[in-house]
């Protein structure tokens, strides 16, 4: 990216701000690019896209995480990025903007408690339940990948 100040010297005041905002833009690449973080691994489940995934200690294999049984299953290591059957190659995605549909546009996301691998808009209440906040909807159609940690409610 070259350096641009096509307005250089700038003026201490407002249009000198708005002198380095327009440079700042003539600088900026034409096209954004969207970081995806991710790794690819084996499925010992069949698992849907936009599933939430744990992995499993003993192989490192993932499944359909869930919030009502261990720590182990509620630690969400990513997205399903496609649908596989068990025993396949599947994309975990640990950060970054999935592209999904039917989510409301700024909410966050939560690990479900009732469905495996399901993520909701409310976070589970019951005690022995874990709280795990997988992201946040972009849009109606992405999903902004973003783990936490589980918290066991008590």
């Amino acid at each position: 990216m070259a350096s641009v100040e096509a307005l250089a010297p700038y003026q201490p005041n407002a249009q000198g701000l708005t002198e380095v905002l327009i440079d700042l833009k003539s600088t900026m690449p034409s096209q954004t690019v969207f970081k995806v973080t991710g790794y690819e691994t084996l499925c010992f489940e069949n698992v849907t896209q936009g599933d939430a995934l744990y992995s499993r200690a003993s192989d490192g294999k993932v499944g359909k995480a869930i919030a009502n049984d261990t720590f182990d299953k509620a630690l969400v290591a990513g997205i399903a990025e496609t649908t596989k059957p068990s025993g396949q190659s599947v994309k975990v995605i640990t950060a970054g903007i999935v592209t999904t549909s039917g989510l409301n546009a700024g909410d966050q996301y939560f690990l479900s408690a009732a469905s495996a691998g399901a993520i909701v808009e409310t976070p589970p209440s019951t005690a022995g339940q874990y709280v795990t906040r997988i992201g946040e909807a972009g849009s109606t159609g992405q999903f902004i990948v973003n783990a936490d940690r589980p918290i066991l409610l008590s």
